[in-house]
């Protein structure tokens, strides 16, 4: 009992703002999926050179926890729309990291494709679903707790997401349906994992009650999202008719 009241123990003022920040830092517009690119690309080359140290940089930069996450919350909250919101953010970003990996393998894989570090993430194992699961936990808890925040860096190397979209592009880049699927598999057990865990630690926090909360910070973003679209198109008009205008000069 000691251990569930300590972790329920959280003030009404950070669940709020954990609640808040998890739901932006999952917005699908253009700076969460260009570091998702960026990430996969720089894991793609990680991989392709055998280098861990360069894997966990790809890592370090990665936002995809957050819509995994967000996903999370959005199941203990059981509001479907946030359920859709969060899995077209994480799918949109898997196909995106996917494609990025797959071209970069194609223009920059040389020699021998399939490297170790590409194999690592192929074979899914009773441990690696233990790390997922004990990541998930630790990252939904430090998510929470303000002062703990400086650790999720260090969580998310843990949790190994990016990697494994980059041995699928590798794969493939290799017609090598071994590593396609290993690498899925082992995508699919790390998100699940952190899936459960989270759930487990969203509930014991109560997060249910900060539904409102999930759902305005998810419609501001949204529309905040709509507006930049808007203005990117306004820009693009703008530009087609200076250059129709410099035609006709």
């Amino acid at each position: 009992m000691g251990f569930l009241n300590h972790i329920r123990a959280i003030s009404e003022h950070d669940k709020s703002v954990a609640v808040k920040k998890l739901i932006e830092a999952s917005t699908p517009n253009f700076d969460f999926f260009f570091l998702v690119i960026l990430s996969v690309l720089m894991a793609t080359f990680g991989v392709l050179e055998n280098s861990p140290a360069v894997v966990i940089g790809s890592m370090l930069i990665a936002p995809i926890l957050f819509p995994i996450l967000s996903l999370s919350l959005s199941v203990v909250m059981s509001d479907y729309v946030l359920i859709a919101r969060a899995t077209r953010t994480l799918a949109k970003a898997l196909i995106l990291g996917l494609l990025a990996s797959f071209l970069a393998a194609l223009f920059f894989g040389i020699g021998d494709t399939i490297t170790p570090e590409v194999l690592l993430r192929t074979h899914t194992t009773l441990v690696s679903v233990a790390i997922a699961i004990v990541a998930g936990f630790a990252v939904a808890y430090t998510l929470i707790k303000p002062e703990l925040s400086a650790t999720l860096p260090g969580i998310a190397v843990a949790v190994a997401i990016i990697p494994p979209v980059a041995s699928m592009g590798v794969g493939l880049a290799a017609l090598n349906w071994d590593v396609v699927i290993g690498a899925s598999v082992f995508l699919f057990v790390n998100i699940v994992g952190v899936v459960f865990a989270s759930m487990v630690v969203f509930s014991l926090m109560n997060l249910y009650v900060k539904r409102n909360i999930a759902e305005k910070t998810a419609r501001t973003a949204d529309k905040q999202v709509e507006k930049e679209a808007e203005k990117i198109k306004e820009i693009s008009e703008k530009e087609k008719e200076n250059k129709k205008e410099e035609k006709g000069s």
